[in-house]
Protein backbone atom coordinates (compact mmCIF):
# COMPACT_ATOMS: atom_id res chain seq x y z
CA UNK A 1 0.00 0.00 0.00
CA UNK A 2 1.38 3.34 -1.39
CA UNK A 3 1.11 5.73 2.14
CA UNK A 4 2.23 9.06 0.21
CA UNK A 5 4.70 9.40 3.22
CA UNK A 6 7.88 8.42 1.32
CA UNK A 7 8.73 7.42 -2.30
CA UNK A 8 12.10 5.35 -3.09
CA UNK A 9 13.98 6.69 -6.27
CA UNK A 10 15.44 4.01 -8.05
CA UNK A 11 19.68 3.96 -9.21
CA UNK A 12 20.87 4.84 -12.64
CA UNK A 13 22.37 1.40 -13.00
CA UNK A 14 23.34 1.42 -17.05
CA UNK A 15 27.20 1.91 -16.64
CA UNK A 16 29.71 2.23 -19.13
CA UNK A 17 32.76 2.58 -16.94
CA UNK A 18 32.69 2.80 -13.14
CA UNK A 19 30.56 0.87 -10.96
CA UNK A 20 28.02 1.73 -9.31
CA UNK A 21 25.81 1.44 -6.35
CA UNK A 22 22.35 0.16 -6.97
CA UNK A 23 20.56 0.38 -4.03
CA UNK A 24 17.32 2.76 -4.21
CA UNK A 25 17.02 6.19 -2.75
CA UNK A 26 14.45 6.37 0.28
CA UNK A 27 13.13 10.14 0.38
CA UNK A 28 10.05 11.36 2.53
CA UNK A 29 7.60 13.37 0.90
CA UNK A 30 7.13 15.89 3.59
CA UNK A 31 10.73 17.57 4.67
CA UNK A 32 8.84 18.69 8.31
CA UNK A 33 8.63 14.89 9.09
CA UNK A 34 12.41 14.22 8.81
CA UNK A 35 12.77 17.91 10.68
CA UNK A 36 10.68 15.95 13.45
CA UNK A 37 12.33 13.09 13.62
CA UNK A 38 15.87 14.14 13.62
CA UNK A 39 14.67 17.45 16.07
CA UNK A 40 15.99 19.36 13.64
CA UNK A 41 14.44 23.04 14.01
CA UNK A 42 15.73 25.49 11.80
CA UNK A 43 17.57 25.94 8.83
CA UNK A 44 20.71 27.66 8.53
CA UNK A 45 21.75 28.75 5.12
CA UNK A 46 25.51 27.54 4.44
CA UNK A 47 24.57 24.32 6.70
CA UNK A 48 24.77 20.84 5.62
CA UNK A 49 20.89 20.52 6.29
CA UNK A 50 20.02 24.06 4.40
CA UNK A 51 22.11 22.02 1.84
CA UNK A 52 19.79 18.60 1.83
CA UNK A 53 16.43 20.83 2.79
CA UNK A 54 17.26 22.55 -1.12
CA UNK A 55 18.19 18.77 -2.50
CA UNK A 56 14.59 17.99 -1.35
CA UNK A 57 13.38 21.10 -2.50
CA UNK A 58 13.87 20.15 -6.11
CA UNK A 59 13.16 16.54 -6.09
CA UNK A 60 10.11 16.92 -4.92
CA UNK A 61 9.44 19.30 -7.89
CA UNK A 62 10.75 16.81 -10.28
CA UNK A 63 8.83 14.30 -8.81
CA UNK A 64 5.85 16.26 -9.21
CA UNK A 65 6.51 17.00 -12.90
CA UNK A 66 7.43 13.65 -13.97
CA UNK A 67 3.93 12.72 -12.32
CA UNK A 68 1.84 16.20 -13.19
CA UNK A 69 2.83 16.72 -16.76
CA UNK A 70 1.25 15.43 -19.65
CA UNK A 71 2.02 11.97 -21.06
CA UNK A 72 5.61 11.93 -22.45
CA UNK A 73 6.74 15.19 -21.51
CA UNK A 74 7.81 14.31 -17.64
CA UNK A 75 10.86 12.51 -16.92
CA UNK A 76 11.23 9.73 -14.65
CA UNK A 77 13.83 10.73 -11.90
CA UNK A 78 17.04 8.00 -10.70
CA UNK A 79 19.97 8.86 -9.30
CA UNK A 80 23.43 8.15 -9.78
CA UNK A 81 26.67 6.74 -7.43
CA UNK A 82 29.44 5.13 -7.94
CA UNK A 83 31.09 3.04 -5.56
CA UNK A 84 33.75 5.43 -5.06
CA UNK A 85 31.46 7.67 -4.17
CA UNK A 86 31.00 10.01 -7.06
CA UNK A 87 27.64 10.98 -7.30
CA UNK A 88 24.67 13.11 -9.01
CA UNK A 89 21.76 13.97 -7.65
CA UNK A 90 18.87 13.25 -10.03
CA UNK A 91 19.12 11.47 -13.57
CA UNK A 92 16.23 12.45 -15.75
CA UNK A 93 14.47 9.92 -18.85
CA UNK A 94 17.12 7.81 -20.05
CA UNK A 95 20.42 9.82 -19.39
CA UNK A 96 19.13 13.04 -21.50
CA UNK A 97 19.99 15.13 -18.27
CA UNK A 98 22.02 15.04 -15.34
CA UNK A 99 20.72 17.81 -12.27
CA UNK A 100 23.20 18.28 -9.29
CA UNK A 101 21.86 20.66 -6.76
CA UNK A 102 24.16 22.99 -4.28
CA UNK A 103 22.90 25.65 -1.87
CA UNK A 104 25.62 27.85 -2.57
CA UNK A 105 25.35 31.53 -4.24
CA UNK A 106 29.35 30.91 -5.34
CA UNK A 107 29.35 27.40 -7.21
CA UNK A 108 32.97 26.32 -7.68
CA UNK A 109 35.00 23.53 -10.07
CA UNK A 110 34.67 21.45 -6.78
CA UNK A 111 30.53 21.46 -7.09
CA UNK A 112 30.60 20.23 -10.85
CA UNK A 113 32.38 16.88 -9.57
CA UNK A 114 29.86 14.71 -10.05
CA UNK A 115 28.64 16.12 -13.45
CA UNK A 116 32.32 16.30 -15.29
CA UNK A 117 32.45 12.30 -14.15
CA UNK A 118 29.33 11.48 -15.35
CA UNK A 119 29.45 13.58 -18.58
CA UNK A 120 32.80 11.37 -19.11
CA UNK A 121 30.35 8.28 -19.50
CA UNK A 122 27.24 10.07 -21.01
CA UNK A 123 28.36 13.20 -23.45
CA UNK A 124 25.54 13.43 -24.88
CA UNK A 125 23.67 14.04 -21.50
CA UNK A 126 22.42 17.30 -20.58
CA UNK A 127 24.44 18.42 -17.22
CA UNK A 128 23.00 21.22 -14.84
CA UNK A 129 24.06 22.72 -11.48
CA UNK A 130 20.90 23.85 -9.74
CA UNK A 131 22.22 26.70 -6.97
CA UNK A 132 21.73 30.10 -5.75
CA UNK A 133 23.80 31.76 -7.89
CA UNK A 134 22.22 35.33 -8.57
CA UNK A 135 22.42 34.65 -12.70
CA UNK A 136 22.46 31.41 -14.87
CA UNK A 137 26.54 30.58 -16.67
CA UNK A 138 28.24 27.92 -18.62
CA UNK A 139 31.39 26.73 -17.27
CA UNK A 140 34.67 25.68 -19.01
CA UNK A 141 33.19 22.40 -19.61
CA UNK A 142 29.93 23.20 -20.79
CA UNK A 143 28.26 22.29 -17.68
CA UNK A 144 24.93 24.67 -16.76
CA UNK A 145 24.90 26.61 -14.27
CA UNK A 146 21.36 27.87 -13.38
CA UNK A 147 19.10 29.63 -10.70
CA UNK A 148 17.03 27.50 -8.81
CA UNK A 149 13.89 29.43 -9.34
CA UNK A 150 15.05 29.42 -13.18
CA UNK A 151 15.73 26.08 -13.44
CA UNK A 152 12.08 25.50 -12.09
CA UNK A 153 10.45 28.14 -14.78
CA UNK A 154 11.94 26.02 -17.48
CA UNK A 155 11.19 22.59 -15.50
CA UNK A 156 7.81 23.49 -15.80
CA UNK A 157 7.33 25.05 -19.33
CA UNK A 158 8.79 21.99 -20.60
CA UNK A 159 12.18 22.87 -21.32
CA UNK A 160 14.37 20.39 -19.69
CA UNK A 161 15.64 17.96 -21.79
CA UNK A 162 18.41 17.21 -23.54
CA UNK A 163 20.49 19.86 -24.88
Amino acid sequence: MDTLVATWVPAWTRRAKRRVIQAPRFWFFDVGIVNELTHRSTLAPGSTDFGAACEHFIFMELRAHATYSPRGTGLPVSYWRTASGIEVDFILGNAEVAVEVKATERPTTDHLKGLRAWRQEHPKSRCILVCRAPRARRSENGIEIIPWRQFLRSLWRNEIHAG
